[in-house]
């Protein structure tokens, strides 16, 4: 994979701690602001990037990628995966995919129409602890609950009160707690159970944003609650409940890092089937494969479940008219 990555934020140091786990991938351009140019220099020395780019259309132009990550804030998705598409790159995009479900359809469609992959970059659907979960979940007997709980006390949190709103908590940016963190909650579970019947989201509302939030999702015999949080904080931790047995995740639905299986009458068994201890390693050695292979058909899948759970989210943001002062 010859890739530019498109974005020079947190996410990408974290991406780039890994690379040299990765040696299929070829680090081609690192494009960012004018603002951010010396880091743009300082990671092109760190890493071994061939170029660097303040303009994304002229890195895709110009470079030998085939592959583009685009690891933009949430409401630059759309643009950024857009303009890769119509170079002839793959895509690999951050979550969530966009911020409308019909942004997604457009970019499905171009992607089919130029064959080429188009992928979220969503780290628990490749993680070996969920190809466990659902090995498992039917040991559980007759699945009741499921509660999923990620509240983790924002850093931009205090800021935002103070009248400052960065981009996790601007609406107009994608930001909140259904879009920012309870994603990773509802791709979890729908990644399991499919699109559910029903949606309802029951946010905190703070100066048109919701800082946290309950999300139920009816599967008409099964129950899930989706608790995300950015104003507050908890054990963060998911449970599955059967009537067999229960499943617990010791942590987030972005790492999964440790299982818990216990049946009734029987010792818990603590499990963990993670190939590597960073959370983004699996998730690109699937896309490497899926690429180098030119494998659509495993690409259109992975684009269902994007679209389900985008639809979730628009279903959520509707269902209490999240951007509205409760």
């Amino acid at each position: 994979m010859r890739l530019t990555i498109v974005g020079s934020g947190m996410i990408v140091s974290d991406f780039l701690s890994i690379i040299t786990d990765l040696p299929e991938i070829q680090l081609e351009s690192l494009v960012g602001t004018k603002r951010s140019w010396e880091t743009l220099q300082a990671m092109k020395a760190e890493y071994g990037f061939r170029y660097c780019y303040t303009d994304a259309e002229e890195a895709f132009a110009k470079d030998s990628s085939d592959t583009a990550y685009i690891a933009v804030p949430n409401h630059l998705h759309y643009r950024f995966s857009k303009l890769a598409l119509e170079a002839g790159k793959n895509v690999i995009c951050e979550k969530p995919f966009t911020l409308k479900a019909d942004e997604l359809r457009h970019l499905k469609v171009l992607a089919e129409e130029k064959g080429l992959i188009l992928l979220e970059a969503i780290t628990n659907q490749y993680l070996g602890n969920y190809a466990y979960i659902k090995e498992t979940l039917p040991t559980l007997g007759d699945l009741k609950l499921v509660e999923c709980n990620y509240s983790q006390y924002s850093s931009r949190y205090d800021a935002f009160k103070q009248g400052t709103v960065l981009p996790a908590f601007d609406r107009e940016k994608g930001g909140g707690a259904l879009m920012d963190i309870n994603i990773y909650n509802i791709h979890f579970v729908v990644g399991l159970l499919g699109k559910p019947t029903a949606v309802y989201y029951y946010p905190n509302i703070e100066r048109g944003i919701d800082t946290s939030g309950i999300l139920i999702l009816d599967y008409d015999s099964t129950k899930a609650v989706c608790i995300g949080a950015k104003d507050s904080e908890s054990e963060i931790r998911t449970t599955l409940q059967g009537n067999k047995g229960a499943l617990v995740v010791n942590g987030a639905t972005n790492t999964l890092p440790s299982l818990t299986l216990s049946y009734h009458k029987s010792r818990p068994q603590e499990k963990n089937n993670n190939h590597h201890p960073h959370r983004m390693y699996s998730e690109f050695k699937q896309f490497i494969k899926v690429i180098a292979e030119g494998d659509l058909a495993f690409a259109r899948e992975q684009l269902e479940h994007s679209l389900i759970v985008m639809e979730v989210l628009e279903e959520a943001r509707n269902s209490m008219a999240v951007m509205k002062e409760s």
